[in-house]
């Protein structure tokens, strides 16, 4: 018999997460499908070219594990010169301290006493963890539970950004919380503020989006000079994401960005437009489908063995990566039908086709492996150890 916590602690203990080295190269067209691929050039390409960036412009990479759920490329974001990781989760945060990841931030507010007791267990043994909050009795009960743990939590203030989902409102309110966690809790040390304006990452059009983001965080860069009058330092403005990654140097504001889809891409972010281009192109897709054509059941239709359980979307359909005149519809929990409109080649039943993901967070979140390709063949394994992991 195991206690609740027991279990949690065994099964991340269990779950694979270094890479698994296969005995001898498996060339794509022999992997089994669908498969979650990465293209190791393009991922090494965007994980670069982002640091190289915020490097260059004094903004700190904090990037986002709730996107790839994977130590392995969490630790080479780090080893590229990131300065730590976020998670959405605690149970994500646990699997990467577990694996050798030390500098985390929860991005999301924990308020029950079971989740504050992990959040604790971890910062026992952490003392580079961060959390956040945005309520003051909240703020009382971690700043008791650190105190009979005998540790010192850091902790960001979260402002809501006005999408009314986390966070206290900016302005009075938020420096209320401020000076309650500097004069009454001797347990907490605040390094600062957190807003994420998930409300603007993927507004069409650069410029509508760099107005509307510029607009709202306006508010947090009032909040933060109200904090500085009253004598409260804000090291650390932590925010932002992919989309507005090149906006953050004009607003001055933050320093450190927690971005995620950078270093994969989907067709959702593609869309929303670049500062100089129709689409958002500044990070090339990396990650993949593949998928294996099964059956032709009329003339112009193809079907293939990925459907609602290979791809999660929001709006948009899976595209092919090298294949056009085709149209994606769902087919079902394992079947898309491809609609041959006017294919720009032909495709036989058994080819195997990477396929974009049309929202890649929640697509990864279906898979137990990444299949890295580079030239063509894989080498090893890369798990996705924080699957599932949404307590």
């Amino acid at each position: 018999m195991l206690t609740l916590q027991e279990f949690i602690d065994d099964s991340i203990i269990a779950a694979p997460a270094e890479p698994v080295q296969l005995s001898e190269p498996v060339p794509i067209k022999d992997v089994p499908t669908p498969a979650l691929i990465i293209d190791l050039d393009l991922f090494e390409k965007n994980l670069h070219k982002m640091q190289t960036y915020l490097h260059a412009n004094n903004i700190g990479l904090r990037c986002h594990t709730k996107m790839h759920k994977c130590p392995i490329i969490a630790r080479k974001q780090i080893a590229a010169g990131a300065i730590g990781v976020c998670t959405a989760t605690i149970s994500e945060a646990e699997v990467m301290q577990a694996n050798g990841v030390s500098e985390i931030l929860i991005t999301s507010p924990v308020v029950t006493p079971e989740k504050i007791n992990r959040v604790i267990k971890l910062g026992v043994n952490n003392p580079n963890l961060q959390i956040v909050v945005d309520d003051i009795e909240v703020a009382n009960l971690f700043n008791e539970a650190a105190k009979r743990s005998s540790i010192q939590l850091n902790v960001l203030i979260d402002l809501d950004p006005g999408m009314g989902r986390t966070g206290i409102e900016t302005g009075e309110p938020a420096l209320l919380l401020g000076k309650h966690l500097t004069a009454n809790c001797s347990n907490l040390k605040l390094n600062g503020l957190q807003m994420y304006a998930g409300n603007c990452m993927h507004i069409d059009g650069f410029e509508n989006r760099r107005a509307k983001y510029n607009h709202i965080m306006a508010r947090g860069g009032e909040t933060k000079t109200l904090f500085e009058e009253a004598g409260i330092a804000v090291p650390t403005f932590s925010g932002g994401g992919t989309g507005t990654f090149n906006i953050e140097p004009g607003l001055g504001l933050m320093t450190e960005l927690q971005a995620g889809s950078y270093i994969f891409m989907d067709i959702e972010y593609r869309e929303i437009g670049g500062e100089d281009s129709p689409r958002f192109e500044d990070f090339e897709p990396s990650l993949f489908v593949l998928v294996t054509a099964i059956s032709k059941p009329q003339q112009r239709l193809i079907t293939i063995d990925a459907g609602f359980k290979s791809f999660a979307s929001d709006k948009m359909v899976p595209e092919f990566r090298d294949v056009e005149g085709v149209i994606y519809h769902w087919g079902g929990d394992e079947h898309g039908i491809i609609q041959l409109t006017n294919p720009s080649r032909e495709i036989s039943l058994g080819d195997k086709l990477p396929m974009l993901t049309p929202h890649c967070d929640p697509t990864v979140n279906l898979y137990d492996y990444y299949y890295p390709v580079r030239n063509g063949v894989v080498e090893e394994l890369w798990p996705i150890t924080a699957r599932g992991r949404s307590q």
